[in-house]
């Protein structure tokens, strides 16, 4: 008989071998004096209120199989609503609600739910768009009903306390339905399985020694989903997950402070702005064992001005990876530092580290077709740039009724397949993997190819950048390459004419950029909501094309 796979169980057990240790510490509010009050749920509360409400959702027929969108803001009915749901054998649909209303919704037509749980302004929501909630038909509301039917979350937490029988899921069984977030295109149903959380949990535990009893701060929700099963107490930031590059730093550095916290978990636009205000005050932050960064490329420099608040022994981790396989590899600030920093501002892109353990990752030639068959003939040479492929028991297996998306990102090999993840790259003697930008970003004019990360890398280097995308514009492949640059704050000011000069320069150093001629400015960039870090390149070409 198969094995029952349910990440639901490692709540369970942590529940058993730790019962009064925090799972869940939310803030709440602030006295007049800005003192911060925190509510919480042990692990033995959170698992007793998960089986409460699992009993409740099976009644009114959230149970196996059943996909219910959540929409939910981060807090311990969240945590509640998506172990009770794993419990029942349903399956979340996440969708990221800084992708924009429009969008957003397009996404949960696609899922065809059957229910949604969801606080007021989300069942407002689908009142003003009910032809994209044609298939929901059960309906939760988190915190006070109005206008609307169904019950309330606290009238289906069922008293008194009555154990669940959890789902006897297996390991290939549908357990979340996420989306992508759109920033580098069409945003996309990703399967997750129960054997897929699993794999997931086990290498992160394995990778970074995690040990019951750590503190960690996710500042991205569905990170913090992990802690329960690894053990570990979750800190909900007092933030907008939405807006990472406009958090309070005060209020990030308080939370670690508080609770000891041991590892953060953030975006490079958090990193970065927590970092300048650390550094600027002296700051520093002790409890931290470890940092994980992703969601975009880290700078070095980024990297260094957050080293600056940590211990001698704490490393601040790149990880690479994407919705449809996540972590794949991972690079941490020691290396990064005294090693591939500098050939990252040469050009060489930037180091995103080995692949995990178990996990194969290999570079194909670029193509923009379907590749049906797995081959040896699609191996680019090492140290060519191609496209990243991974293979392993992490991996995504398919999107959400999407042929299109399969066929484009799924390569069929014996017993397995690979897993195209959209990037480009190379592999160095050392087994290290080099990320040079997004498949679909490469401007390819008509007797050269330039890819993102390493162009920019050269106009990174002068001190009054503080970031810069390339573009192109035009035909297809017959474009102008141009760069845009968005100046750092203090240099917003200066003489642009001067600084320009200076670019051109830098581009004519080196054999990557000499034949950049056009360089815009630009107030600031637009990026993604989640990170606020993925340079949305589309939207600056069209704007760069109206400039030349």
């Amino acid at each position: 008989m198969a094995k029952i796979t349910n990440v639901a169980l490692y709540l369970k057990n942590m529940a058993r071998i730790q019962p009064y240790k925090k799972a869940v510490i939310c803030p709440v509010s602030y006295d007049k004096k800005g003192r911060v009050t925190y509510t919480h749920f042990t692990f033995r509360q959170l698992d007793q209120e998960s089986d409460c409400l699992a009993n409740g959702l099976e009644k009114i027929g959230i149970t196996r199989g059943i996909r219910t969108i959540l929409m939910v803001k981060p807090s311990l009915e969240f945590f509640t609503l998506i172990f009770a749901l794993f419990k029942a054998g349903a399956v979340p649909v996440v969708v990221d609600p800084g992708m924009g209303i429009r969008r957003m919704i397009a996404c949960l037509k696609e899922s065809r739910s059957k229910a949604l749980i969801g606080i007021p302004p989300a069942h407002i929501l689908r009142l003003i768009y009910p032809k994209f909630f044609k298939s929901v038909n059960i309906f939760v509301t988190v915190g006070k009903r109005l206008f609307w039917r169904g019950p309330t979350l606290d009238q289906l937490i069922s008293r008194p306390f009555k154990p669940y029988s959890i789902a006897d899921t297996r390991a290939d069984e549908t357990a979340a339905l996420l989306f992508t977030t759109g920033s580098t295109g069409p945003a996309k149903g990703v399967i997750y399985t129960h054997g897929h959380f699993e794999a997931q949990i086990r290498h992160l535990k394995e990778h970074f020694s995690i040990l019951p009893g750590e503190v960690n701060l996710p500042t991205f929700p569905l990170f913090a989903l992990f802690d329960p099963a690894l053990g570990r107490t979750s800190v909900i930031p007092d933030m907008n997950p939405t807006r990472p590059a406009h958090v309070n730093p005060i209020k990030i550095i308080e939370a670690i402070n508080n609770h000891g916290v041991a590892e953060l978990f953030a975006s490079p636009a958090l990193l970065n702005r927590v970092g300048r205000y650390g550094k600027k005050n002296n700051i520093r932050l002790p409890s931290l064992k470890r940092v994980i960064s992703s969601g975009a490329p880290v700078s070095p420099d980024n990297i260094e001005r957050f080293a600056s608040l940590l211990g001698p022994d704490t490393q601040i981790y790149t990880g690479y990876g994407a919705t449809e396989a996540m972590p794949v590899a991972v690079m941490g600030s020691n290396e990064i530092l005294a090693e591939t920093k500098k050939l990252s501002e040469r050009g060489f892109g930037v180091c995103i580290g080995r692949s995990l353990d178990k996990l194969q990752v290999a570079i194909i030639k670029i193509t923009d077709n379907p590749i049906v068959e797995w081959s040896e003939n699609i191996l680019v040479a090492n140290g060519d740039i191609g496209e990243i492929t991974v293979k392993g028991e992490l991996v995504t297996r398919q999107y959400f009724n999407n042929a299109r998306a399969d066929a484009l990102s799924k390569i069929k090999a014996k017993n397995s397949f690979w897993h195209r993840m959209g990037d480009l790259g190379w592999k160095d003697k050392k087994g290290r993997i080099w990320f040079c930008g997004r498949k679909n970003h490469r401007v390819i004019t008509s007797d050269k190819t330039f890819f993102t990360i390493p162009c920019e890398a050269v106009f990174n280097s002068n001190p009054n950048v503080f970031r810069s995308a390339l573009v192109g514009v035009g035909e297809k492949d017959n474009k102008i390459p141009v760069i845009c640059i968005e100046l750092e704050p203090f240099a917003k000011k200066k003489n642009k004419a001067q600084i320009k000069k200076e670019l051109l320069l830098l581009a004519q150093d080196s054999l990557l950029t000499e034949s950049i001629k056009h360089i815009f400015f630009h107030k600031a960039f637009p990026v993604d909501i989640r990170h606020n870090s993925k340079i949305f390149r589309e939207k600056l070409a069209v704007w760069a094309e109206k400039k030349l």
